[in-house]
């Protein structure tokens, strides 16, 4: 199990990360395992409590709730005790919500609520409300709404109400009209995951990153509360959101589709200054694809949920950068006014491509950030951390505004994440990066040059495939901290897309930032390619 902190709201990442992944696959693995022993004849013993009464409720009276509470100091970590007792991992992997007990079965609604349970690493409840015609109701939960397996059938025989719950999933018809999916789960700080149609669990989204990759601790603020109100098409779910820095007043309007939308409004009340605000976190696995592939002894091709970081400007260019698994933490600025987008991509959809039948990488969804409203100046941050395990989460990329945040300032942001394939180049006339591959520097067949790195980018679709090999196209390239000594442009006969190949040298430990894209008849003609070489 790994090492994880349960004395401090700060948490580490790469154990923080390594939980939520693990927690996510383990519990969508229970979701349809048959219990053990079956509880479900037990009657319902539990009466009504006093707070179940329902109270008026809506995003303004959240808001000026969580202002205020910004102007407190943070309430002391609640750890409560459950009734089966502390849970560690080969408990908590014994637990499963009962379908049957969704909330919302035979409502007039598509949705359909399952909660997870409390324990293992995640020992703080969080407390759910369902919300109809402006009035918000507790939604309680007991050990009846749970199977539990093995040794804890014995111990979860007497009906006992929980404290809350860890988070919770929804589910709907997503894929077929006749099968509830899963569609969207919160569980873990402000980590949230969803899917498109077809897809499967990978990259997460959260409700804020704090002084993320700085001088300081990384702090991991929590939803400690949610309101949901579930229509006929989508659901909205209100949270708030608790941290030693900042609270968070969060309205999140989920749409299913091909593309699952959720449209994310922000309102951050602050305690006290961080040294980095990062607004629409994405969190995502980079391990190994065809540029790196050579330092792990694997039969899968490439490995990752995520490769690459799009983004596109205010000006309608679009930025490609390919994800990487540095020697060493890296940090890269992508100084931007007002993008259109930015996102974490899974291009390669080609199962040839990973050889993994049980994790299907080819089918974790990518994810895009749109802002809604003006964002002004700032930078798309992009953070990869070493990793020699899938299992880690490594890749982080978010919004940082420009400007100082101040104890007692606030802020809003308004923006809509789409989930799904999201395939590249449709309808544009602009060619995309299908491929980045690299490899040891100079001609092939003899030896290498030392300090020196080959990079071969393929580039497919839009006008520039349908150019012959003859036409008049440049390839425009430049190197910081570095030197490129060859670079050249070809058309490949065999598939009809174009091939950039780069030479680079530097020396030792130097990183070398590379941009390159082609241009003809005037105007570019694919997106901008941009990489970071770390010479380590």
């Amino acid at each position: 199990m790994p090492d994880f902190p349960t004395t401090s709201p700060r948490f580490d990442r790469r154990s923080l990360l390594r939980a939520i992944g693990a927690s996510a696959t383990l519990l969508a693995g229970l979701g349809g395992a048959a219990p053990l022993r079956a509880q479900t004849d037990r009657p319902r013993v539990i009466p009504p409590a006093e707070e179940d009464v329902a109270t008026p409720f809506d995003f303004e009276m959240l808001t000026a709730e969580m202002r205020a509470l910004a102007a407190e100091a943070p309430a002391p970590v609640e750890r409560p005790a459950l009734p089966l007792g502390p849970l560690g991992y080969d408990d908590y992997r014994l637990i499963a919500f009962k379908p049957e007990n969704a909330r919302w079965r035979g409502a007039e609604t598509p949705f359909r609520l399952h909660a997870f349970h409390m324990g293992w690493l995640f020992e703080e409840p969080v407390r759910l409300y369902q919300l109809r015609d402006g009035m918000a109701r507790p939604m309680r939960f007991d050990t009846q709404d749970f199977d539990y397996h093995g040794r804890l059938s014995e111990k979860a025989e007497k009906i006992a109400e929980l404290p809350g719950v860890a988070g919770f999933r929804l589910n709907a018809p997503l894929n077929r009209p006749d099968r509830d999916d899963e569609l969207v789960a919160f569980l873990g700080a402000s980590y949230f995951r969803a899917l498109g149609r077809d897809s499967r669990y990978g990259l997460s989204a959260r409700g804020v990153a704090i002084d993320t990759a700085t001088s300081r601790a990384e702090e991991f603020p929590r939803f400690s509360r949610f309101w949901l109100e579930p229509g006929d098409r989508q659901v909205t779910i209100y949270a708030a959101l608790e941290g030693e820095t900042l609270t968070g007043a969060y309205r999140l309007v989920v749409t299913p589709g091909q593309d699952t939308e959720i449209e994310v409004t922000a309102r951050l009340f602050f305690r006290r200054s961080p040294e980095q605000l990062g607004v629409a976190p994405l969190t995502s696995m980079f391990l190994f694809s065809e540029k790196n592939r050579a330092e792990f002894d694997d039969y899968r091709p490439a490995v990752h949920d995520s490769d690459g970081l799009r983004i596109e400007r205010r000006d309608g260019d679009v930025l490609w950068r390919p994800l990487n698994n540095p020697p060493r933490l890296a940090s890269s600025y992508f100084g931007e006014e007002s993008p259109r987008a930015f996102g974490l991509y899974q291009r390669d959809r080609d199962f040839e491509n990973y050889q993994d039948s049980g994790a299907r990488y080819e089918r974790r969804p990518s994810l895009r950030v749109e802002p809604m409203g003006d964002w002004g100046r700032g930078a798309v941050r992009l953070v990869e951390i070493p990793t020699d395990l899938e299992a880690n989460d490594n890749i982080v990329a978010f919004w940082v505004p420009e400007g100082k945040i101040a104890a007692g300032d606030e802020r809003e942001f308004a923006y809509r994440l789409r989930w799904g394939d999201l395939s590249a180049g449709t309808g544009s006339e602009t060619a995309h990066v299908a491929e980045t591959r690299a490899g040891a520097g100079g001609v092939s067949g003899v030896e290498s040059v030392a300090d020196t790195r080959k990079f071969v980018i393929d580039l497919k679709g839009g006008a520039l495939e349908r150019l012959s090999a003859e036409a008049e196209v440049e390839l425009k390239a430049e190197a910081h901290g570095g030197e490129i000594l060859s670079q050249t442009l070809e058309r490949i006969e065999a598939s009809g897309q174009w091939r950039a190949v780069l030479d680079v040298s530097a020396p030792p430990d130097a990183t070398v930032e590379l941009t390159a894209h082609v241009a003809g008849f005037g105007r570019k003609l694919s997106e901008t390619w941009l990489y970071q070489w770390i010479n380590a």
